[in-house]
């Protein structure tokens, strides 16, 4: 590649994740291709290819992204608030979730295939990112709730994050879904994004 300045390159880069994000709203993981993504950017496609060997790459970077976004609304929780009881925390925590509706959607398809199918430097950089997710959320934990045990937040922060993994496909149901859990007699019940996590949250926490 080119030497180009760290600007240009980021920019590129934000531009090829962007692309990738606006198609991801219409369009499955699977039908997504790197020739789409790259007939939504200025550049020619081979270009894309300076910055991400793959679309799984792409994808990383923004589930990368997603998980930046949310560290910073788990920080502003903890900078504008001195004080939260337990209802009060959870609130806040299930609205950041409901805020994350992509985030939630890149946990729930293709995890797998996504980190498989990306160079080994670029994963590292995702785990800091999951990482700092992890720390962020046991920073909330040690400041609002600093009568709790270590094991009681590790408990927390090891049911928590298996559980948002699963919120997605609970939330968004088509209509073909429904249809088939109703002919098979499944009582199928709608709960929001911010309604499961707050319900999870709150009995994580202790509370009834």
């Amino acid at each position: 590649m080119p030497k180009v300045s760290a600007e240009f390159s980021t920019s590129r880069r934000e531009e090829i994740i962007s692309a990738c994000e606006k198609l991801y709203q219409t369009m499955n993981f699977k039908d997504i291709t790197i020739i789409e993504i790259g007939k939504i950017t200025s550049f020619t496609r081979t270009s894309i290819y300076n910055y991400f060997n793959t679309k799984e790459e792409i994808f990383l970077a923004l589930h990368q992204k997603e998980y930046e976004l949310w560290i910073d609304e788990l920080e502003k929780i903890i900078s504008e608030n001195e004080n939260l009881k337990a209802e009060e925390f959870a609130k806040l925590l299930a609205k950041s979730l409901e805020n994350r509706r992509q985030l939630l959607k890149l946990l729930s398809m293709n995890h797998f295939d996504m980190e498989m199918n990306s160079r080994q430097e670029n994963l590292i950089e995702f785990k800091k990112v999951y990482g700092k997710s992890l720390r962020t959320v046991k920073n909330c934990l040690d400041k609002f709730f600093p009568s709790k045990s270590e094991a009681e937040k590790q408990n927390f922060l090891y049911a928590f994050f298996p559980f948002i993994y699963g919120i997605y496909p609970y939330t968004v149901v088509s209509q073909k879904q429904i249809d088939a859990m109703d002919a098979a007699g499944t009582n199928f019940i709608y709960h929001s994004i911010y309604e499961l996590a707050y319900n999870c949250i709150i009995k994580l926490l202790g509370e009834k």
